[in-house]
């Protein structure tokens, strides 16, 4: 306690004058407009002491002041920055509602312009290889899906349907190497059968060498077979290799849809 006293001595003495000067002040409250010579030498001694504790009471209200100040700015940004986060979900969600709508309606569209009856479907799931051979739509027997029912969107043809169960249904996608569709050359009317390649393409088979095809040209669904009505898009010709030798022509196509972004398909009823 001493070793205390001794290190704060100076401070202590300050305190107990502070003290002192307090005491005698309020002992001679009724005399107020005259100060004794005492009291005058107790304010002359204190009075350097009071400036800085007034300075220093000063700077520490406005430190606490900042601080308070600082702590309302900081809660303020976090409530604008949760505010902003908000305000940008329902943007995305805006967007993602008018990107929706606009399929929708081509699909609509497209369901208006079929001259027999359709179910739209959702696309629910895809076959994991890289290529997605097969996709599974929400939509099954229940709804009067059948095997072999051809499977369409706005931009073309999108594969037929291979496995049916109540509420869903298997895709075969028209990349698959054993789909084969019966179609013909928009521009020169040649015919010939598209398989699937694997690898998100197809080509052209049994293509006569004499036949009329150039890159460039639309494919489209001839309406033989049985399955798919005449005059849907198929893909776009990429290549063609005439050999030397053989009956027929290579043709290579690039399917008009796009297999890896479906997600609503049109299911055509009728086969035809």
């Amino acid at each position: 306690m001493w070793d205390l006293l001794k290190k704060q001595k100076l401070l202590f003495l300050a305190l107990l004058a502070i003290f002192s000067a307090v005491l005698i002040y309020s002992m001679n409250l009724r005399n107020r407009q005259h100060a004794n010579s005492f009291e005058r030498a107790v304010i002359t001694v204190t009075a350097p002491f009071m400036g800085v504790m007034a300075k220093a009471n000063h700077s520490i209200l406005a430190f606490w002041n900042d601080y308070l100040d600082l702590v309302g700015v900081q809660r303020e940004n976090m409530e604008l920055r949760e505010s902003v986060k908000v305000m940008n979900r329902r943007v995305l969600d805006s967007q993602e509602a008018l990107i929706a709508n606009e399929r929708l309606k081509k699909l609509l569209e497209l369901k208006s312009a079929m001259h027999t009856s359709t179910v739209a479907a959702n696309v629910i799931a895809e076959d994991s290889a890289p290529w997605y051979r097969t996709i599974e739509i929400d939509r099954g027997g229940v709804d009067g899906l059948e095997e072999g029912m051809p499977v369409v969107v706005t931009s073309g043809v999108v594969g037929r349907i291979i496995k049916v169960s109540p509420n869903s249904a298997r895709v075969l996608l028209l990349t698959d190497q054993a789909s084969a569709i019966a179609a013909m050359i928009q521009r020169s009317r040649a015919r010939g059968v598209v398989k699937g390649k694997g690898g998100g393409s197809c080509s052209l088979e049994f293509s006569l060498r004499e036949e009329d095809v150039k890159v460039g040209d639309v494919v489209i669904t001839s309406g033989m077979g049985g399955i798919f009505p005449k005059g849907i898009t198929i893909g776009e010709v990429s290549m063609v290799r005439k050999g030397e030798y053989g009956m027929f022509q290579t043709v290579d196509i690039r399917p008009a849809v796009n297999i890896s972004r479906l997600e609503e398909v049109l299911v055509i009823l009728q086969r035809m």
